[in-house]
């Protein structure tokens, strides 16, 4: 059972989870990611600590047992040895986060919600295919509600949080598995700022999907600005017209109207032997939607 990234919110659903376990298993963690201290501020857990390195020292970190050595290796000792858990007390947890999922699968409105866009798109692609997403506030919404199935089918620039890294990142991703489609999700900031790439694809002859989310502003800025101080401040801009740009590298550009147009633009796309760029508008609105949402939840375990 799968609950999505850690550290969104501090009351989303992961941070109930953390609040109901006894045991708290952290594999491959680095605590540069996301502190001990904001997932486990009355350190009295169990936690085992799994990876190729020793744990580091931190008083919200100490654990009880460290596994050290690959961790590939490790995690089929421990799975050889442990028996499937039947009736998980967290799945409330994850029924809640399907609902969110759910909620607005059918939504016709323009621009299109977050929520909308990641159904459309997990919808479209297969299991195995890939997705590189870019630095924004996407990046906050496909880490909490993209389902990844495999390893390494969702790439996220995180930690240093590179804007740009979603078109060069898909090149790459496209090179390593010429059998997957690939998908970049990017913001239209961190799109233009590595968009030259475009031209590296259609010489090399490498199709993908780029799909941008366009709301002509920076929009995480934007959403930590409006929760901070209540307003905006100078993180508006204009955009080319993207299908154009699209046709002026020999691509493809698709501009989404309508809320229903994503899903077939998206499978047509991902079918193309060349790239495809995908326009479409989206309503950040949602942003602070979510905020005032998980500021008032209550943990359904």
């Amino acid at each position: 059972m799968t609950l999505g990234t850690v550290g969104l919110q501090s009351n989303d659903y992961l941070s109930c989870g953390f609040q109901n376990a006894d045991v708290i298993i952290c594999v491959g963690y680095d605590l540069v990611e996301y502190h001990p201290h904001l997932w486990h501020p009355t350190r009295d857990r169990t936690i085992i600590h799994i990876d190729t390195a020793h744990a580091e020292v931190d008083a919200s970190y100490i654990i009880e047992v460290g596994v050290v050595g690959d961790i590939k290796l490790s995690l089929s000792h421990i799975a050889a040895q442990a028996k499937a858990h039947r009736d998980h007390p967290m799945r409330p947890l994850r029924e809640a986060l399907i609902k969110d999922m759910n909620q607005h699968r059918d939504d016709r409105g323009v621009p299109v919600k977050p929520q909308k866009i990641i159904w459309d798109l997990r919808t479209a692609m297969r299991l195995e295919d890939i997705v590189i997403c870019d630095v924004g506030a996407h990046k906050l919404w496909m880490a909490r509600m993209f389902r990844c199935e495999l390893p390494n089918t969702c790439i996220i620039s995180n930690g240093f949080a590179s804007m740009g890294i979603a078109v060069p990142g898909a090149i790459a991703a496209k090179l390593v598995h010429p059998d997957r489609a690939v998908v970049a999700v990017t913001g239209d900031a961190g799109f233009m700022m590595n968009s030259q790439e475009i031209e590296t694809a259609m010489r090399l002859h490498i199709p993908l999907v780029i799909l941008i989310w366009n709301d002509n502003g920076y929009g995480l800025i934007e959403w930590k600005q409006l929760r901070a101080f209540g307003r905006s401040s100078h993180v508006n801009f204009t955009n080319p017209n993207f299908v154009s740009y699209a046709r002026a590298f020999g691509a493809e550009g698709i501009r989404i109207q309508q809320a229903n147009e994503l899903l077939p633009a998206l499978q047509r796309a991902l079918s193309a032997n060349t790239v495809t760029i995908i326009d479409c508008p989206v309503d950040y609105s949602e942003n602070l939607s979510l905020t005032e949402k998980l500021g008032d939840m209550v943990c359904p375990i």
